[in-house]
C-alpha cells in the first residue's frame, strides 16, 4: 500500500521551534540545545523521522528521473556518473566513487554497462596499473546536451521555486557534511 504523500507537512514538535526555523542556540556545554531538545522529543512516528522524509522524497525523485532517463537509455546511478565525468573527464574509478558515494564493487558493473553502451571507455593507468581511468566517448560527451533539460524537468515536477530548491540542496549538503564529520 502506498503512503499518502498529499498530506500537509508534519507539525513541529513541542520544543523544536528553533530547529524548525533552522536556528540552533548554543547550550552551555557547546552542544546545540535545539538539536538536543529535538532528539529528546521526536516520537517514534514514521512521519516525524528525518530519514523517512528524505527516503520517501528520494523515491519520488527516482520515479521522475527513471521516466526522464528512459529516453536516454540510462539509469539514475549512471546519470550521476555521467554528471561527474561531464564536470571532469578522465577520472579513476576511485575518484568517481568518492563523488557519487559508491564503492568499487558497485561502481564497476555500472561502468561496464556504460562502456557497453558506448558512452565511456575504461583503460588501465600507465602510471599505476591498479587504477582504471574512465573517459567519455564522443557519444558520452554528446549525451550531456541531450540531458541538459533534466534539471528544469525536475524543478517543474517538484512544483518548487528555484530558490527553494537551491536552499534545500544547500541545507542537505550541510547536513551531509555535519553527519560525515560525526561519523568519522
Amino acid at each position: 500500500m502506498a503512503h499518502d504523500t498529499s498530506t500537509s507537512p508534519a507539525k513541529p514538535l513541542p520544543g523544536t521551534a528553533d530547529l524548525a526555523a533552522g536556528v540552533e542556540a548554543s547550550a552551555p556545554d557547546g552542544a546545540s540545545s535545539a538539536s538536543t531538545a529535538a532528539a529528546a522529543c521526536v516520537p517514534l512516528d514514521i512521519d516525524q523521522q528525518l530519514c523517512f522524509a528524505v527516503y520517501s522524497t528520494m523515491l519520488g525523485l527516482n520515479k521522475v528521473y527513471r521516466d526522464l532517463l528512459k529516453e536516454l537509455g540510462i539509469t539514475y546511478p549512471q546519470y550521476l556518473v555521467l554528471l561527474v565525468l561531464w564536470e571532469r573527464d578522465g577520472l579513476t574509478v576511485g575518484e568517481i566513487g568518492e563523488r557519487v558515494f559508491l564503492d568499487s564493487p558497485t561502481l564497476t558493473p555500472l561502468l561496464k554497462r556504460l562502456e557497453s553502451a558506448g558512452l565511456l571507455t575504461r583503460t588501465r593507468s600507465v602510471q599505476d596499473e591498479r587504477q582504471v581511468l574512465i573517459t567519455l566517448t564522443d557519444e558520452g560527451r554528446g549525451m550531456q546536451q541531450r540531458a541538459a533539460h533534466l534539471p528544469q524537468c525536475i524543478a517543474e515536477a517538484s512544483d518548487t521555486e528555484l530558490s527553494e530548491i537551491i536552499d534545500l540542496r544547500d541545507r542537505l549538503l550541510a547536513l551531509r557534511a555535519r553527519m560525515a564529520r560525526k561519523s568519522g
